[in-house]
C-alpha cells in the first residue's frame, strides 16, 4: 500500500523534470509511473546527461576541425609555413575522438545501471502489489495476463530504458548542437537544410498516428498468446481428458496470427519511415552540395565550410533516423506502461488498517447481520447473524452454491462484507492488522496447495522459524508422520510443483499438519476432508480431536462423519441460515453424502 501511494503522489514539479518528449506521448498514469521510477535516480540521470553532452561536443567538433584543416592547416603547409597548425588540428581531432569514446562508454554504463535498478524496483512493486490484491481481482485477471505483465511488458520497458532513453537524449542534444553550428557556419546553407524539416515533421506525424495503434495491437497480441499458452499448459489434464488439442491449436493459431499481423504492420510502418527520412536527408544534402558549390565558386564561402556542412548534414539525419527507431521502441513501451500502471492503480479491496486494533484472541466469532455480493445486484448472503462461542465447533451444511464457502471466506477476510460486520472477540476484522488476523484465523481448503519445496518446509509455513522437532510433532499429531517417513527422503522429500509427488490425501494431511503447527484460535475446514480416502479419513478424524481441542472451528463438509464431531450444525440455503441445532437434531432431516 505504501509503495502504491508513493508513485501515485508524485508532485507535478517532478513530472516537469522529465523530458517533455516523453510526457507528450504518455497518458497521465503512465507518465506518473515512469516519473516515480526515475525520481530516486534523478541525480545519476543528470550526471549521465552531462556525460552525453561531453560526448556530443566531441562528436560535433569533428566536422569543424575538418573545416579548419581544409581552410587553414593545409594552405599553411602548401604555402611553406609548416605543418604545425595541421598537426595540432589532427591531434585535437584524435583526442576528441578518444574522449568521445570514453564518454560513450561511461554514458552507456550509467544508463544501463539506472535502467536495471528501475526494472528491479518495478518487478518488486508489481509482485508485491499482485500479492496484496483481493481474490476477486485474481479470479477475473488470469494467470496468463499476470505473467504477461511481469515478462513481456517489463521487457518492453527494459528495451526503452536500455536503448530508447539513450537514443533520445543523444539524438535531441545532437540535433540542437548541429543546428546551432550550421547557423554559425553559414545562415543561407542552414536555411536550405531547414527546408527538409517540414517533410520530416509531416512524415513523423503520419508515422506516429499509425504506429501508436500498431504497437498497442502488438502488446495485445503477445498478451493473448501468453494467456492462451499458460492456461493450456495449466489445464493439460483437462485438455487430454476432453481431447481439446485440435481446438486449442485452432485458438492458439488464430491468436498467434493476429500477433504476427500486428508485428508485420509495425515493421511496414518502420520500413516506410526510416527510408523516408533517409530520402529527405539525401535530398537536403544534394541541395546543399549544389548551392554550396556555386557559392564556393563565387567566393562567398570556403571549401572547408561546404565540407563541414556536408558532414553535419550526414550527422543531422543520423539522429533523425535514430529517433524513428526510438519511437518504435517507445510506442511498445508506452503500451506496456499503460497496462502496468493500470495494474498498479488497481486498489486492494481488502485494505489493512492504518492504526490496527490490538488483539488477544480467544476465538469468539460473530457475524453481525452480514450481507455479501460478489457482483453488484447479485447478493450471495442475506442478513447472516451468527454467534460462535470461543472453543466451539460448528458445521455448515447445505447445497452447492448455498453460501457456505462464502461465509468461510468472509471469516478469513478474503473479502469484506457488503453489509454488516464480522467480529473476532468483538473487534471488526477490518480493524485488525494482517499479521494478527492471519495468526488468529487459519483456513484449510479442499485444494491443499503445496509449494515446490520439501515436506518439512511446507509444514513449516504454518509457523516460520519453527524447529524441526516442532514440525515433526505437528505431523505426528495429525497422523502424517508415518507416510512422510516412508517417502524417499522423509521430511526432506521435494514435493515438486503443487505437491505433484504426493497423492491428494497426502497433500491434505500436510495441510492439516501446517494448520496444527500454526496453532490458530479459529480454524476453518472448507471441504478439507473431501479428498481423503476412508482409511486416511479415519486417521484424520482421530487427529481432529487434537486439532480442534480448545479452539473455535468452522467446518464445511458433506460427509456425515465429519459433521458429527461439531457442537452445532447450521443449514445454509440460498444465502440464509435456515436451521441451527445439535447434530442429533439437524442431521436426521438432511441428506449428506
Amino acid at each position: 500500500m505504501t509503495q502504491q501511494a508513493d508513485w501515485r503522489g508524485v508532485a507535478a514539479e517532478d513530472i516537469d523534470n522529465v523530458s517533455s518528449s516523453l510526457g507528450a506521448f504518455l497518458r497521465g498514469r503512465s507518465k506518473t509511473l515512469l516519473v516515480s521510477l526515475l525520481k530516486p535516480h534523478m541525480g545519476r540521470v543528470y550526471g549521465s546527461l552531462a556525460v552525453i553532452m561531453v560526448y556530443n561536443a566531441c562528436a560535433l567538433a569533428g566536422p569543424f576541425l575538418v573545416k579548419l584543416a581544409i581552410d587553414d592547416g593545409i594552405p599553411r603547409m602548401l604555402d611553406g609555413r609548416g605543418s604545425t597548425r595541421l598537426l595540432i588540428i589532427v591531434a585535437i581531432f584524435v583526442t576528441s575522438g578518444a574522449l568521445a569514446g570514453a564518454a560513450d562508454y561511461q554514458f552507456t554504463k550509467m544508463t544501463g545501471s539506472i535502467g536495471q535498478k528501475i526494472l528491479l524496483e518495478l518487478r518488486k512493486r508489481l509482485f508485491d502489489h499482485f500479492q496484496r490484491l483481493s481474490l476477486s481481482f485474481h479470479e477475473r485477471y488470469t494467470s496468463g495476463r499476470v505473467i504477461s505483465r511481469l515478462t513481456s511488458d517489463v521487457d518492453a520497458l527494459a528495451e526503452l530504458l536500455a536503448y530508447g532513453l539513450t537514443t533520445l537524449s543523444w539524438s535531441v542534444l545532437f540535433l540542437v548542437g548541429i543546428t546551432v553550428l550550421m547557423f554559425l557556419l553559414d545562415v543561407e546553407l542552414a536555411l536550405v537544410a531547414m527546408v527538409s524539416l517540414p517533410f520530416v515533421i509531416g512524415l513523423t506525424i503520419w508515422f506516429r498516428a499509425r504506429s501508436s495503434m500498431a504497437f498497442r495491437a502488438t502488446r495485445e497480441g503477445v498478451t493473448g498468446v501468453i494467456v492462451q499458452f499458460v492456461e493450456t499448459v495449466g489445464g493439460m489434464r483437462a485438455v487430454a481428458a476432453f481431447r481439446r488439442e485440435p481446438r486449442n491449436d485452432e485458438i492458439f493459431g488464430d491468436l498467434d496470427d493476429k500477433y504476427r499481423q500486428a508485428n508485420v504492420w509495425s515493421m511496414r510502418l518502420g520500413a516506410i519511415y526510416g527510408p523516408g527520412t533517409r530520402l529527405i536527408g539525401n535530398g537536403a544534402a544534394a541541395g546543399i552540395l549544389l548551392i554550396g558549390s556555386y557559392r564556393v565558386l563565387g567566393g562567398e564561402i570556403t571549401v572547408g565550410v561546404l565540407a563541414a556542412f556536408l558532414l553535419y548534414m550526414k550527422q543531422f539525419f543520423e539522429p533523425v533516423q535514430e529517433l524513428s527507431q526510438f519511437y518504435s521502441v517507445f510506442q511498445s513501451a508506452a503500451a506496456a506502461l499503460e497496462k502496468l500502471a493500470g495494474v498498479l492503480e488497481e486498489p486492494p479491496v481488502v485494505v489493512e488498517p492504518a492504526n490496527p486494533a490490538s488483539l488477544q484472541p480467544t476465538g469468539e466469532v460473530t457475524f453481525d447481520h452480514v450481507g455479501f455480493e460478489y457482483r453488484p445486484g447479485r447478493p450471495v448472503l442475506h442478513d447472516i447473524h451468527l454467534d460462535i462461542p470461543a472453543g466451539s465447533t460448528i458445521a455448515l451444511v447445505g447445497r452447492t452454491g448455498a453460501g457456505k464457502s462464502t461465509i468461510a471466506r468472509l471469516l478469513s477476510r478474503f473479502y469484506d462484507p457488503t453489509e454488516g460486520r464480522v467480529l473476532l472477540d468483538g473487534i471488526d476484522l477490518h480493524l485488525l492488522s494482517d499479521e494478527d488476523l492471519r495468526s488468529a484465523i487459519v483456513a484449510v481448503t479442499q485444494e491443499s496447495f503445496l509449494f515446490d519445496g520439501t515436506v518439512a518446509w511446507n509444514i513449516g509455513l504454518g509457523r516460520p522459524g519453527a524447529e524441526r522437532s516442532e514440525i515433526e510433532a505437528a505431523a505426528k499429531a495429525i497422523g502424517a508422520h508415518e507416510f512422510i517417513c516412508a517417502l524417499p527422503e522423509g521430511y526432506d522429500t521435494d514435493v515438486a510443483k503443487r505437491g505433484g509427488r504426493l497423492s491428494s490425501g497426502q497433500r491434505q494431511l500436510v495441510s492439516f499438519a501446517r494448520a496444527f503447527l500454526a496453532d490458530p484460535r479459529v480454524l476453518i475446514l472448507d471441504e478439507a476432508t473431501s479428498s481423503l480416502d476412508l482409511p486416511t479419513e479415519r486417521l484424520v478424524q482421530k487427529a481432529l480431536g487434537t486439532l480442534l481441542d480448545d479452539r473455535t472451528a468452522v467446518i464445511i463438509a458433506h460427509r456425515l462423519s465429519t459433521v458429527e464431531i461439531a457442537d452445532r450444525v447450521l443449514v445454509v440455503d440460498n444465502g440464509r441460515i435456515v436451521a441451527d441445532g445439535a447434530p442429533a437434531d439437524v442431521l436426521p432431516t438432511l441428506r449428506i453424502a
